[in-house]
């Protein structure tokens, strides 16, 4: 735990206790007893849950889970995520740089063993200036490595600042803003109005956010794709949507995407610039199109 006298975020944010959501890990901060009401889950982006709101506290939420890190099948991208099932299941991904580590997405909590190793992973690859996430479904703890690392930069884009009373944003996002060497934050708007992914030109990924979901077969291959406005209720995105969304995408070469919840290489430029293509010539639609199809 860093120094609450010197760390310069404290004075910052609401003085005020952690509640995270049991049923989308949404944190906010809010008087005691607790919230009432968990936004995200109000919103018409997500479902409701089936037996009523639940809120859990920091203390309660590292004595349900246990936290793990692993490296992915992209070299230099570190997947973070926790266990059994907490809320939407997020994944943080920690992403080596010329210039120090950047953290996109986070995972629905960090135990002492994941700040640990991000501590350790810090010292040994030149610092964690940069954190930043695509839209509040992938914010998971956010509001907890902003206090425990001190990034320097916390970045979401512009247009979402009001999912972000957890934490302080150090630099809203227009529609492009680059973030180190090889990683540049696009604006796609579409499943929230300032939803951004992260292409890593380097390593030709796209961090996509919700702007795909990726169907995946029993082996963890990629065998379907979609795009949508709300997935729970499949609300497709509008042909005006997805003409933004092309203009970006189409631009950006990448042969894997990460969600904030998996990994996933062999989708392709290609495959999302067709799906998009494929949606702008009928009817919009969010189910899911086969890969091969694409």
């Amino acid at each position: 735990m860093t120094n609450p006298d010197t760390n310069p975020y404290r004075g910052l944010l609401p003085d005020l206790p952690a509640f995270a959501c049991t049923n989308c890990g949404h944190w906010q901060r809010w008087p005691a007893p607790g919230p009432q009401v968990c936004p995200v889950c109000a919103d018409v982006r997500n479902a409701l849950p089936e037996h009523g709101f639940e809120f859990v506290t920091p203390k309660q939420a590292d004595e349900l889970v246990t936290g793990f890190w692993r490296p992915t099948a992209v070299a230099g991208i570190t997947e973070f995520g926790t266990g059994p099932r907490f809320g939407l299941d997020s994944r943080g991904w920690v992403i080596e740089t010329d210039a120090g580590l950047v953290g996109f997405e986070c995972a629905p909590w960090y135990t002492a063993e994941m700040l640990a190793e991000l501590r350790r992973m810090a010292a040994e690859k030149g610092g964690f200036d940069v954190l930043a996430s695509s839209h509040v479904h992938g914010y998971g703890a956010l509001w907890q490595l902003q206090l425990e690392l001190e990034p320097a930069t916390v970045c979401v884009g512009v247009r979402d600042l009001e999912w972000t009373k957890a934490f302080r944003v150090t630099w809203p996002a227009d529609d492009v803003l680059e973030l180190a060497p090889d990683l540049t934050l696009h604006r796609t708007g579409g499943h929230f109005p300032g939803h951004s992914v992260l292409h890593d030109s380097r390593r030709g990924v796209l961090f996509c956010g919700d702007s795909l979901k990726v169907d995946l077969d029993g082996e963890g291959n990629p065998v379907g794709l979609s795009a949508h406005k709300a997935f729970h209720a499949q609300i497709p995105l509008s042909h005006g949507e997805l003409r933004e969304y092309l203009a970006v995408v189409a631009e950006l070469d990448f042969g894997a995407v990460a969600t904030p919840f998996e990994l996933v290489p062999g989708v392709t430029t290609d495959h999302v610039v067709h799906l998009v293509q494929r949606l702008l010539a009928g009817r919009p639609d969010a189910a899911p199109i086969a890969l091969t199809e694409l």
